[in-house]
């Protein structure tokens, strides 16, 4: 008999398991993986992570773009890896159309870039994240929570284990307020406080929640002096001045420049561990100039641009203190993305369970972000559910003392794990 299965699917920080409430399933790795795992184990190696960063990339920024033109004049911050290693997690569930559809609009192009190597691309990138680094912590990993008498495909289960580090555990959806505690604290405590809250109910009906999970927390390279950050004036816009702790740096040696054929600054600050974060600043005004020409080639050009800068030169920085909060229905983002499949009836995911018509008709992506003197904490959920001066005079001093652009990059300097604009640092 058919029957319909309530999806939800999670993405956040890093996985922190809750033991005591939530036992993970064993026996998840079967040593009789079928052909399809054998072919997606059998990638090949090098620098695969480094082979779906312009996939990542394009879908970042079309998604940026999306939210921009939706949220004028708001802020605006997301983990695309978040969201696009969720996607590509459920794609090895996914069959026919409805694989394809997905893949595609991750910007991969399965002609130029088969599926194994995706995966292998994801799990390589999540192993780099995950090793220890002084000075930062980041972890990308998933999980999977599912109904005790629903049976998933064990190719399934396999992959996702071999590729996402997803871990699976059992709740009890017939009691959708406990089911939903106890997912708020798996997310809770993977993003080590930073995300709560996400699921406000599930519907007794839900059968399965995928679970993606990202938490970035890392220190300054050159971090600012503590006594030196005061309040200034930050202009939200030509009307809108407000005050905000600004932290300030003097002569320390940065890698920046003003575009001389773009009205905006260009900045890298560095993380210890190998991260950075790219910072746009754009000229008075001109902040929709700037996003206009925000593309992949634009992003390699000022990389380029800044890697032959060498250690840079003496500054005079000032960078706002703040934390900020974000959120969006992505069910009705996606599908403007052409992922018209993934949110309909029509979506094929039997690769998943073994019968039964799985559906995902809701989603959700929160994200925060925590910048301060001694450097930057980031965290981002995401769930499917189914049921400077206004006027750059002196060019060594650089004041983000207006809207900005923020891109945290992997320490690859080629992911990007957050990205987002700073419109008012005050609006939690």
């Amino acid at each position: 008999m058919l029957f319909a299965v309530h999806l939800l699917l999670l993405l956040a920080g890093p996985l922190s398991v809750a033991g005591k409430q939530l036992q993970p399933e064993h026996g998840v790795e079967d040593h009789h993986a079928n052909s399809s795992r054998q072919a997606l184990l059998g990638a090949a190696e090098g620098s695969p992570s480094l082979r779906i960063a312009p996939g990542n990339t394009d879908f970042a920024l079309n998604l940026y773009h999306l939210v921009s033109s939706q949220r004028a004049g708001q802020n605006i911050f997301f983990s695309p890896l978040s969201i696009s290693a969720g996607l590509a997690m459920l794609s090895l569930g996914a069959r026919s159309h409805t694989k394809d559809q997905i893949l595609k609009h991750l910007g991969f192009n399965l002609t130029q870039l088969p599926e194994p190597t995706i995966h292998q691309g994801f799990r390589h990138l999540l192993h780099k994240l995950g090793h220890p680094s002084s000075g930062m912590e980041a972890h990308l990993g998933s999980s999977l929570f599912l109904s005790q008498d629903l049976e998933l495909v064990p190719a399934f289960l396999n992959d996702t284990a071999a590729f996402y580090n997803a871990s699976v555990f059992h709740a009890n959806f017939r009691e959708p307020v406990e089911a939903a505690r106890l997912i708020n604290e798996h997310v809770r405590e993977g993003t080590r406080g930073k995300i709560s809250d996400l699921i406000a109910n599930l519907s007794p009906s839900t059968q399965l929640v995928l679970v993606n999970y990202i938490y970035f927390k890392a220190l300054w390279e050159k971090p600012f002096p503590l006594f030196k950050t005061k309040p200034s004036d930050f202009h939200v816009d030509e009307n809108t001045v407000i005050q905000v702790p600004m932290m300030i740096q003097e002569r320390e040696m940065h890698r920046y420049f003003h575009d001389r054929h773009l009205p905006c600054s260009v900045l890298h600050l560095d993380y210890k561990g190998g991260a950075l974060a790219l910072l746009i600043l754009p000229d008075p005004g001109k902040m929709a100039e700037v996003e206009e020409v925000l593309t992949p080639e634009m992003l390699r050009r000022w990389n380029r641009l800044l890697h032959k800068l060498g250690p840079g030169r003496k500054l005079e920085l000032h960078f706002p203190k703040f934390s900020i909060t974000t959120s969006y229905v992505l069910d009705q983002i996606l599908p403007l993305l052409g992922f018209t499949d993934l949110l309909s009836p029509q979506a094929d995911f039997s690769g998943i369970i073994k019968q039964g018509h799985l559906q995902v008709p809701k989603g959700f992506h929160k994200a925060t972000l925590d910048v301060n003197e001694f450097g930057t904490e980031a965290a981002a959920a995401t769930s499917f559910v189914a049921f400077l001066s206004a006027v750059r005079k002196d060019p060594h001093v650089l004041k983000f003392n207006r809207p900005f652009l923020m891109a945290i990059l992997s320490p690859d300097k080629h992911n990007i794990l957050f990205l987002g604009k700073i419109v008012n640092p005050l609006k939690l």
